[in-house]
């Protein structure tokens, strides 16, 4: 339903968003943590959902990128001000500690991978409790 790239995959995000779009599904953009807000703003009108990667992507368990709380932050006033229904989606080192943090910054999808498969699988549920009553 919603196909979302990053950036630095291509030349011409723009074109690939437009192209997404025009093929009847949502639009998004991922953003690594050192990738500027800045590259989903450009495209703020043709996207349905900017990622924040607050983790360099390539393994699961790392922890998660205080910093990226600020880009968190500037994304959701920029949404907001846009008057466009983007959701706004978090992934990487979210878990029972972090969760609270993110959705205070704006985040409105929470994506948590280490943080639900930690322990045997009787734990799972337990571990996807624990970051909803956090958040």
């Amino acid at each position: 339903d919603i196909l979302t790239v990053h950036p630095e995959a291509g030349p011409h995000l723009h074109r690939t968003l437009q192209r997404i779009r025009a093929a009847g599904v949502k639009a998004g953009v991922a953003l690594n943590p050192a990738t500027p807000a800045a590259a989903a703003l450009e495209v703020i009108d043709d996207v349905d959902l900017i990622l924040v990667m607050s983790v360099n992507p390539g393994f699961g368990g790392q922890s998660f990128i205080r910093s990226q709380l600020r880009k968190i932050e500037t994304l959701r006033a920029a949404i907001d001000a846009s008057g466009r229904d983007i959701m706004l989606e978090v992934d990487g080192g979210v878990n029972a500690e972090t969760a609270p943090d993110v959705i205070a910054a704006g985040a409105d999808v929470l994506v948590a991978g280490s943080a639900v498969f930690k322990g045997d699988p009787g734990r799972y549920a337990a571990n996807i409790a624990a970051i909803r009553g956090s958040a």
